[in-house]
């Protein structure tokens, strides 16, 4: 146990340093006041909030919450972490009112003692669009039986995990991963470990979905913001090529050696495969088209689509209910026997839905003193392609990446002076009108995808894929087991490669 408590002091020990920065930095309720008016007078950089950067002119009346408030979204990390392998019982059956009430404490102190309703309703517009892209593609995709009439081998499986990855960039890691995790699990029936689910979180559920804007969430709220399209593909292929293959080839050689059947040689010579891939429930196909569709109808990106106006800001609520509508009624009409040879329910989505409310509700001033700290002129001086690489990769396998993405990118760009708030001028620094700004955009954004596999939080299919393989009958590790046996000896050192390979050495 020494050993999976160090690597979380280290985690705490840089958010500690940080609060002491940022408390360093704090300012009296009168020299708040004076600051106000101070910057009635002169324009002021971008800043960026616990969950979406905040409309300098509001910023001063928004509370910013003390170092201490960490504490409960510590506190839920580390019960996610040891809940399941300690008092898995007690876990069980309490964690959606443990999420719950530590998340509403967090929110109440926003609310009613720092006066801040800013943050929280951000947080809940973030949460509701997650949980609404998260849920509608976990449902249809549910609905939709494949079924591969072959041998399991090391290059079949191989196959299946390339295939999925390039999937992801087309329905995003969460449909890829809902579509392809029972096949894969049903493929490897006769022999299912741990470490083929591990791998097929790295391929499909993360690193895959680094292409495009639909590939994983950080990505398409880099899209949103002003990045444009095609920047993803153009710029993270390389990466996303290099990290594949190494996990492809480490995969392979280790499904040589532990997979395939065991003690069933001679069974396997009198079975015939027919080799063929069968599908049902291919209706909802369509429905999985009307969930990707329905993700551009932006209010921020086009102007005809209705939204709710507040603070400033536009948020979306025509896309959430399309999303919310499709998962209703691709259930309702869904093919049964799709349904289920999948052995359909809703625990995964339900586990997800209670875990992020919390994470959610208590990582607010987490991230607020990491974005404080980091658009600070401290902050500012230590922003480098290295820095960011790292700082936007490992709070994002702890602090879910796509909030993360978006401090990181706001501080990025608020050290040249641009505002992450305005389109042109995030299109702008992704087209490298500011000095070496694609580059650091493209830091940010792989590091964001790639370690959000780092832990079963870093990403949301990350727990649905677990949750999935728990009910299948498959031991899973720990929280702590996955980041020992799996994060730190295998994708930790492709992170290093490509870090050393794309970044080390630029400028």
């Amino acid at each position: 146990m020494k050993n999976y408590f160090a690597s979380w002091f280290l985690l705490f020990g840089f958010l500690f340093l940080i609060s002491n920065q940022v408390q360093a930095r704090s300012i009296s309720p009168s020299e708040s006041i004076a600051l106000a008016d101070q910057q009635t007078e002169a324009p002021q950089s971008p800043i960026t909030d616990s969950v979406h950067p905040a409309e300098p002119e509001h910023e001063a009346a928004h509370g910013h919450a003390p170092a201490w408030l960490v504490i409960p979204f510590v506190a839920l990390l580390l019960m996610i972490a040891t809940g399941p392998l300690f008092y898995e019982h007690f876990w069980h059956h309490n964690y959606p009112k443990i999420a719950v009430s530590l998340a509403a404490t967090v929110v109440l102190y926003y609310l009613f003692v720092l006066h801040n309703v800013h943050n929280p309703v951000h947080a809940l517009a973030e949460y509701v669009q997650f949980i609404a892209l998260l849920a509608s593609l976990f449902i249809a995709s549910g609905g939709i039986l494949i079924e591969v009439d072959k041998k399991s081998t090391a290059l079949a499986n191989v196959t299946l995990l390339v295939v999925g990855a390039v999937i992801s960039n087309l329905i995003g890691t969460t449909g890829a991963s809902m579509l392809l995790i029972r096949p894969f699990i049903r493929l490897n029936k006769d022999n299912i470990q741990p470490y083929h689910i591990i791998f097929f979180i790295f391929m499909v559920s993360n690193i895959g979905g680094s292409l495009t804007p639909i590939g994983d969430p950080p990505l398409f709220l880099g899209f949103l913001k002003g990045v444009p399209f095609f920047w993803t593909l153009t710029h993270n292929w390389p990466a996303w090529v290099l990290a594949l293959t190494i996990l492809a080839i480490l995969f392979y050689l280790i499904d040589r050696r532990f997979g395939g059947t065991k003690g069933t040689a001679e069974l396997d010579e009198e079975v015939s495969y027919s080799n063929k891939i069968s599908l049902s429930g291919t209706k909802n196909f369509l429905w999985l088209l009307v969930i990707i569709i329905s993700v551009f109808l932006d209010p921020n990106v086009l102007d005809w689509v209705p939204a709710i106006h507040y603070d400033g800001q536009k948020f979306s609520f025509i896309r959430e209910s399309i999303m919310f509508a499709v998962a209703y009624l691709s259930f309702r009409f869904a093919d049964k026997k799709a349904l289920t040879g999948n052995e359909f329910n809703f625990e995964p989505i339900r586990e997800v839905a209670f875990i992020f409310i919390g994470i959610f509700g208590t990582m607010m001033p987490a991230l607020e003193l990491v974005g404080t700290f980091a658009q600070s002129e401290e902050g500012a001086a230590m922003i480098t392609y290295n820095s960011l690489y790292w700082g936007t990769g490992l709070l994002s396998g702890f602090l879910d990446n796509a909030p993360t993405y978006l401090n990181f990118l706001a501080a990025a760009m608020a050290s040249q002076g641009a505002d992450i708030n305005v389109i042109q001028q995030v299109k702008d620094f992704a087209l490298n009108n500011y000095l070496d700004s694609s580059f650091e955009l493209m830091a940010i954004s792989i590091a964001s995808v790639f370690f959000g596999a780092m832990t079963y939080i870093g990403n949301g299919p990350n727990f649905m894929v677990k949750s999935i393989a728990e009910q299948s009958g498959i031991k899973m590790p720990s929280f702590f087991g996955y980041i020992l046996r799996f994060s730190i000896p295998i994708l930790l050192p492709i992170l290093f490669i490509t870090w050393l390979v794309f970044f080390a050495f630029a400028g």
